[in-house]
């Protein structure tokens, strides 16, 4: 059976990307998003956890990030999560998982120059890193044609002589 590694995020930026070059001159931003969850306890109380994320985005999508988003950045990303390690300075090994992102959505307007209401840009990464794989477009989406109601969906005109139960009426219950 095929297993699948695929995470899809929505959160906002809890610090600016910080742009390097790996020793092969590989460009690769790190930048951490924070994700919530609302949830209701059997008493209904409402609570609230937040959860941090650290990813990765390599290439050309690592200098889009550098250059479109900042702290606070709403965005979406959809990635795979990758697992590095290494020794620390006491000689302990040491774990990170990291969200490495495959496609990368700004969804709003904090690092537009812009005003336009049309302010969804998404990038994507292909898995090969390659500058040539790079793909930037726009995202539009038309708005749904309206439909008409259909005939049968009209609620009756009067509420207490509807049958809501017509099946147990023809088996005679």
């Amino acid at each position: 059976m095929r297993s699948v590694n695929k995470v899809i995020i929505i959160g906002n930026l809890t610090r600016a990307p910080e742009l390097r070059s790996t020793p092969s001159g590989q460009q690769v931003a790190t930048f951490g998003v924070a994700t919530n969850r609302d949830w209701t306890t059997r008493e209904g109380e409402k609570r609230s956890s937040a959860e941090f994320h650290e990813c990765v985005a390599w290439a050309k999508l690592a200098e889009i990030c550098e250059k479109h988003i900042s702290k606070g950045t709403l965005v979406y990303i959809e990635g795979y999560l990758k697992t590095r390690s290494w020794d620390g300075e006491n000689g302990n090994r040491k774990f990170k998982t990291e969200i490495v992102v495959q496609e990368l959505t700004i969804l709003n307007k904090k690092s537009f120059d812009d005003d336009s209401d049309d302010n969804e840009e998404t990038y994507h990464q292909d898995s090969s890193r390659s500058e040539d794989n790079f793909k930037p477009e726009r995202i539009t989406t038309p708005d749904p044609e309206p439909q008409a109601p259909a005939a049968d969906s009209q609620p009756p005109e009067d509420i207490d002589t509807f049958d809501d139960d017509p099946i147990s009426k023809d088996l005679g219950l």
